[in-house]
This record gives structure tokens, sequence and C-alpha cells, in this order.
């Protein structure tokens, strides 16, 4: 077996196209391991933890595109290295086979569309605030998805937008349902009276999963992006979008998802809270929402319980009746977690690998009242931050989707090959009891998760056949994954598979504490 690796320079693909070539070349015969990534710091920290990172590579640039292969032969290597040539080639020619026109700019697409009134912006970020502004100039809502743009930036757009009475959604806003159709990141549910509005893209996702697996329906979506509830911001979009659903004909009750906002921000919620008559739900991550119920608002300390609360709500229904059903779901869990004899080998940590970063932090929040704080890269407690984010201390909980992790890389919504590897790691430390996933489907995110981690949980289950391997599915009977689909294949694989990622959490929570008591 041998490790070897070629720097190609001058050569750009990015990250998704490098991802499909890599897993092209890991599946060519005598390839055991394979990675394509360009010459970054965090990308090289990646190559070492998977055992590719080769002298080769010292001193490269960003600029640099690193191959690296771990082959059975140098025949093997030399064969991939072929192969891979004339993919990258295949991709430089490749050509659309549609002879529709696509616009290359803002003004193109416009007079195409001249009654368009939302524009999505997916461009490096240091453009991404220049073309929003184009668009709000020609009066269209705009949903921006791009990252690293400024802060500054940020509120110029969102005071520009609030003038001209426009919604800016982000930046680094991922997710969105307007007039029922799924925007980025974004499940297919079906149309209703209950709106959203979110500053956190997969609380979004979570919390309009379960509103339509339980029956009820989305009027409208709104992302906000994560920075708007910031002091700085100051929450203007996220106030906007309150008044919205207020004036919406379509909403019955208002649900608000984020993190906790700062103080300031929260008084101008709870301020404009009493300027609307109709039902609202409330969860703030983490947050004190006392503020909120002295203004009579429904709270929740789960995703889960937001959305039922809501969709209680929506049919008419008593919001208690919410606590029944979540008591009699723990019961359940207290006799699956009986079953699972980890705590027989000693084991005693959870190690979760999250796509989605509001749902790594729901799950610290959960485990924080019984197990105390736990590690992160984004720990709740900033004395609990992992010194090295590639291995897992105690109960450690990371969030894949930070920056640490996808600088020059796809999104693990997207790319699962590096929550693969960590999966593999997990399972060979031998004080590991159970891995924690979260499953995020919908539109943008991996077409073929069941595919993609079904192969990493059997080998995980067959090096330590004693561990429990939980996973939590975040999506709807509509969407493209198909949802059923993927629940079936991750059973069948070995994992125990939860409808929420509070359920997970919480069965997660519970063998712990069994194997606690056991030790």
């Amino acid at each position: 077996m041998i490790t070897k690796g070629i720097i190609k320079k001058g050569e750009y693909f990015d990250s998704v196209t490098l991802m499909i070539v890599s897993r092209k070349l890991s599946g060519l015969d005598g390839v055991i391991d394979s990675s394509i990534v360009m010459g970054t710091a965090e990308n090289k920290a990646i190559l070492e933890s998977a055992g590719l990172l080769i002298e080769t590579f010292d001193g490269c640039s960003d600029t640099d595109l690193l191959v690296a292969i771990k082959a059975e032969s140098q025949e093997k290597f030399e064969n991939a290295l072929e192969s891979l040539t004339e993919m990258l080639k295949d991709v430089r020619n490749k050509k659309d086979d549609s002879d529709d026109f696509h616009p290359v700019s803002l003004d193109g697409a416009l007079s195409m569309m001249p009654d368009a009134n939302l524009a999505i912006i997916s461009i490096a970020g240091r453009y991404a605030a220049l073309e929003a502004e184009k668009a709000l100039e020609n009066g269209l809502h705009v949903m921006i998805f791009s990252d690293n743009v400024s802060i500054e930036d940020e509120k110029r757009l969102k005071e520009m937008g609030r003038d001209k009475n426009l919604l800016v959604m982000g930046p680094d806003c991922g997710t969105a349902i307007i007039n029922g159709i799924p925007l980025a990141f974004a499940n297919v549910v079906e149309k209703g009276d209950i709106g959203i509005v979110a500053a956190s893209g997969t609380g979004l996702q979570e919390v309009s999963s379960v509103i339509a697996h339980v029956g009820a329906g989305i009027s409208q979506a709104i992302g906000t992006g994560g920075r708007d509830v910031k002091e700085y911001i100051g929450g203007i979009m996220f106030l906007e979008a309150m008044d919205a659903l207020a004036e919406d004909k379509q909403t019955k009750v208002i649900v608000l998802v984020s993190k906790p906002p700062h103080a300031s921000v929260l008084q101008k919620i709870a301020e404009k809270i009493d300027t609307i008559s109709k039902p609202i739900v409330a969860i703030l991550i983490g947050g004190d929402m006392s503020v909120l119920r002295e203004k009579g608002v429904y709270t929740a300390d789960t995703l889960e319980k937001c959305a039922l609360i809501a969709s209680a709500l929506s049919k008419g229904t008593d919001p208690d009746s919410v606590l029944d059903h979540l008591k009699a779901r723990s019961s359940q869990l207290d006799k699956i977690a009986e079953k699972e004899m980890t705590c027989k080998e000693g084991r005693r940590f959870i190690r979760g690998l999250f796509s989605g970063g509001t749902l790594c932090d729901e799950t610290q929040l959960i485990l924080k009242n019984s197990l105390g704080d736990v590690y992160s890269n984004t720990p709740l407690n900033p004395a609990f931050k992992l010194k090295d984010i590639w291995k897992s201390v105690g109960h450690t909980i990371v969030d894949l989707g930070d920056d640490d992790f996808t600088v020059g890389r796809p999104h693990p919504m997207i790319d699962f090959s590096l929550r693969n590897r960590r999966i593999a790691s997990e399972s060979e430390d031998s004080e590991t009891a159970v891995i924690l996933l979260d499953v995020v489907l919908g539109y943008g995110s991996n077409m073929d998760p069941a595919g993609e981690l079904s192969s990493s949980i059997r080998k995980a289950r067959e090096t330590a056949p004693g561990i429990s391997i939980i996973c939590s599915i975040t999506g709807t009977a509509g969407d493209p994954q198909n949802r059923s689909y993927v629940e079936e294949e991750l059973t069948k694989a070995g994992a125990i598979v939860m409808p929420t990622n509070a359920a997970a959490t919480q069965l997660a929570e519970k063998i712990i504490l069994n194997c606690n008591r056991h030790l």
C-alpha cells in the first residue's frame, strides 16, 4: 500500500466538483482512499486526519490543487492518476445539453423575468453585497445564500430593505419557504397557516418538518441569517418578518426560532409582540424566554416541542396535549435505552457528529441538564471548546458545518466524506458509547444520504459491536430523498432512527445515564 500525491498549480475547481471527482476516484480499482482539495490550511488539516497529508504538499498555497491517493500499489496509483486527468478534462469540457439561455447578470435575468420579485444571491461573499444592492434598487426582495459578507454591508443592506419595504434574508441564509416554494436547503411541506421567522437554517428545517409530519402546513418561512439578532444588526429583518406575517392573511400562527438574541434585540421582539394579535410560539435555543412568556407567548425548550405546539394551535386543539405526547414518547425511549448494552463494555461517552449548527446547539442544551457541559468546536460554555477539533474529549458534540470544517469544502449536508471518516475514528475509540448523527433531507442536501452513511455505520458496528448509533431525520415525506427509504436503509445498516433531533438526543442521554448507573 502506498500514499502519494501531486500538486496541480493554477487549476481551480469548485468544492462540489472536487467532491464528485474524489468520490469517483475512490471507487476505482485498487484505490483505498483519495482526496482532491484546494491547499488551504483547513483542508491540509483534514488530509492529516485522514492519513493523506504527505511531504509533497509542504509549502503549497491556498490556490494549489492537492491530489492525494492511497492505493494498493504504484501501478494502481498511476492508473488512478491517469483516470483523474480524464475526469478533470471532462469537467472542463462539459457542455450544457440544454439550448436554454442562462443570463449571466441580474439585468439579463430581469429582462427575461420582468415580473420577478425575489433574487437569490449565491456568489463569492466579496461580491454578494453589490449584487444584493442592485436587486434592492430594482425592487426585489433578496435572499443572500452567500456567507463572508461583512456585517457592515449586512446592516446597510437591511436598512435599505427596510426603507423600501423589502425583505433581506441573510447573508448566510440557508433556508426559506416562500409561497410554498422551498429555497436553498429547505424541505417540501404542505401549505398551511403557520408562519415561521427564523435566524437559524436547520432550526427552520426541523420545525417545518415536524409541522409537516403531524399534518399541519406552512404559510411562509422567512430566514434572516444568524447575525440578524446580534446587537449590531439589531434584529432589523427579524422584526420586519414578524410584521410581514402579522399582516399575511394566510398566517394564523407565528413561530419564532433563534439562538439567543442580544438583550436589546430580545426587548425589541417583545415590544413587537405587543402589536400582534395572532398566537406566537417561540424557541430561543438556550436563551431566557421569560420576557416572551410575560407577553403571552407559548415557549418551548426543543424545536420539536415548538413545532408541536404551533401545530396544535393551527388545528384548534389544546397545546397542553403536546406534553402528554412527549411524556408517552419518553417512556418509549426508556424501553429502547434498556435494550442497549453499551455499558457492559465500559463505554461511557456520546460523540455527536452534526451537519446542522442549531441541531448541534439543541443537543448540547438537552444534555446539559443531566450530563453537564459537553465539549464542542462550538460549545455553549466557552470553557469546553475543543483544543483539537479533530479529537473528541469526553462527551463531544461537533458541528461539522462550522467554518472550521467547511472552508474550501462543500457543506456536510452535501458532502458526507468528512463525517464518514469521523464515524470510523469514533468507533475505534474504546470510550465511545453512542454516535449521534443528524440526517438533513430536502432540496440542496445530498440526494443519497442512506447510501453515503450506511456502509460507514456497518463498519462502525463491526469495529465496535457494543456501540449505539442513533440518527435523527430532519425531512418530510415529500422530500426528493424519500424519508421512508432513508429511515429503512439506515435501520438496516444498524442505526436506531428517531423522528427528531430532540428524540435522538434524549435516547442517547438515557443510554448514557443507564451506563453511568452500571459503572
